[in-house]
């Protein structure tokens, strides 16, 4: 993933830069000459890109609550926006390092509009990508299809195999060296393999 993203990014970045796009003034000024960014750009290309991630507070539900968060609403819901008089915008917020009280924000219209702004996606970027039967292409054809045929199959449903124990699952696993069957020693969730690997460290 890092290194499709460090790809796109440095891609992306030449683009807006041969556009003409890219303000390179202040403490960049020296970008403005090409040998001085394709040299940064090089570096960027060949550096190892780190992927900051932090295992959840929580259970799976959490993190789906989260993420449909940002995938079926927009930056900030109308019932939030408490005013305008024409210069400045005054909004509702949790404020989360205290305690998650509801506080009251006013920005100016400028400053108000950049920051929505940032949770807005950029061009060819989509929130939810579909595939199959649900992807944009085809939907509209193949969807009624699918609920036509579903709707004629007289067919019983497949019954569903009863979960296999442990025991069971075991013969599955075979050793990568040896060829024999493999036992689980130990289940770990994701934040004690977390912790495990901060203690062997």
């Amino acid at each position: 993933m890092r290194k499709v993203f460090r790809n796109k990014f440095s891609d992306g970045l030449e683009q807006l830069y041969r556009k003409g796009l890219l303000d390179c003034g202040g403490p960049a000024k020296a970008l403005a000459d090409q040998a001085h960014f394709s040299e940064l750009l090089e570096k960027l290309r060949h550096k190892e890109w780190v992927v900051y991630a932090k295992p959840p507070f929580g259970e799976p539900a959490h993190v789906l609550r989260y993420l449909g968060r940002y995938t079926h609403r927009i930056a900030i819901s109308n019932h939030r926006l408490l005013g305008f008089d024409g210069e400045k915008v005054a909004f509702r917020y949790k404020d989360y390092a205290h305690g998650g009280k509801q506080r009251i924000m006013t920005l100016h219209a400028s400053e108000f509009l950049r920051r929505f702004f940032l949770h807005v996606l950029p061009l060819r970027f989509v929130r939810i990508r579909h595939f199959g039967l649900l992807a944009n292409r085809f939907r509209k054809q193949m969807l009624p299809l699918a609920r036509t045929l579903l709707a004629n199959d007289s067919r019983p449903p497949i019954p569903q195999p009863a979960p296999m124990t442990p025991t069971e699952i075991a013969p599955l696993w075979h050793c990568p060296r040896c060829g024999g069957p493999m036992r689980v020693a130990r289940r770990l969730t994701a934040a004690q393999l977390y912790l495990e690997q901060l203690d062997s460290s």
